[in-house]
């Protein structure tokens, strides 16, 4: 016998009885996957509000208890139950599920560097590949962030191994805000600046006791302010980059200050 022949000689000999057996419990575990699924709904939208989500769960976890039992009628149609097959069959499945699960051991291995190294913790604002938002929960696989939009965010974390993270308030409950404007390069800059700090100075959300810092950048299709100034709650930031933006929009157009032309910095992006 080679050894093609041993890998194989714990399956059954399948006959029409057989396959459609298993067609049978396939087709069943489709129809009560489909019935349980309509049902849930059912029931999830004529309940109250606060019982709705938490009813449509049900749903993924019937679906995952049917398939199992429907794997466990099949496997004994196809497979002889003997001893030896059955540990075979179980250091297969051991290799495959060892193959298929790395990438979540990577993710728990990962996890707990985050807590040890404290890399982030819950409250902080960070980015992650292009995503910016508060940090919600660290699980076991993943970090739950919420962006600005109230959108949450799951990111694994093996994601600690491969991009960079940028925590922007490290445990503090206020964080370095910037805020951008964009001018036409003929005005008196010092004039700008001392409006723009002016404004910064007087915002409400400003935290006490922290410094105003504008850094001015020469660009091809104007000037740039950046206007950084701590916020005294770091969830409080975009309030305060929306007033120092709507204040000092208000205090420039005032002193007849011209705005950098869309079409100029777009030009330049194409480039």
């Amino acid at each position: 016998m080679n050894d093609a022949a041993i890998h194989v000689n714990f399956l059954r000999e399948l006959n029409w009885t057989s396959a459609a057996l298993i067609a049978v419990v396939l087709l069943s575990c489709r129809l009560l996957i489909f019935f349980i699924r309509r049902m849930v709904r059912h029931f999830a939208e004529s309940s109250p509000s606060h019982l709705r989500l938490l009813i449509l769960r049900l749903a993924p976890i019937a679906r995952l208890f049917i398939s199992i039992a429907g794997i466990a009628m099949i496997i004994p149609i196809i497979i002889e139950p003997n001893f030896e097959d059955i540990i075979a069959l179980i250091a297969t499945v051991s290799v495959a599920l060892a193959f298929a699960l790395k990438d979540y051991v990577s993710c728990l291995i990962a996890g707990v560097v985050t807590i040890i190294e404290n890399t982030y913790q819950p409250g902080d604002w960070i980015e992650i590949d292009g995503y910016y938002g508060e940090v919600k929960t660290i699980g076991t696989r993943a970090v739950h962030i919420v962006t600005a939009d109230d959108t949450e965010i799951i990111i694994p974390h093996k994601k600690l191994w491969s991009s960079s993270i940028s925590n922007a308030s490290s445990g503090k409950q206020s964080l370095l805000c910037v805020t951008n404007f964009y001018l036409h390069a003929d005005h008196d800059g010092l004039a700008v600046r001392e409006v723009l700090m002016n404004i910064a100075e007087t915002s409400q959300y400003k935290k006490a006791g922290t410094a105003v810092k504008i850094a001015v950048i020469e660009m091809p299709w104007g000037t740039r302010y950046k206007v950084k100034s701590y916020v005294n709650e770091s969830r409080e930031q975009f309030s305060m980059m929306t007033d120092l933006t709507l204040r000092g929009k208000e205090r420039l157009r005032a002193m007849r200050i011209t705005f950098a032309q869309t079409v100029y910095a777009e030009n330049q992006s194409k480039k």
